[in-house]
């Protein structure tokens, strides 16, 4: 892990579609990037998305065969590219 690099969990590749609902900015469908046992980074291209770190979100699993739970999250990573989310519970 580099020095700079705060985050606790080893991250996975990973993407999927997720439907991000925030309760000021509404609601989005993006594609994520990488998800570990902390959270997943979401690539925000091009959408009014802006929310503040310590924001709370919804975050639900796009295109399974069953509807996939509804996590609470928080958002605690704001990059060019997109955003980390963390599990609500952590």
């Amino acid at each position: 892990m580099a020095v700079d690099d705060r985050r606790g969990h080893c991250r996975t590749a990973m993407s999927a579609k997720v439907k991000v609902t925030h309760e000021q900015l509404g609601e989005f469908v993006f594609s994520t990037r990488d998800i570990s046992d902390g959270g997943v980074f979401v690539v925000v291209d091009n959408e009014p998305f802006t929310p503040a770190l310590g924001d709370k979100v919804k975050v639900q699993v796009q295109g399974l065969p069953v509807e996939a739970p509804v996590l609470d999250m928080v958002v605690v990573r704001d990059t060019i590219d997109g955003f980390g989310f963390q599990f609500g519970d952590l």
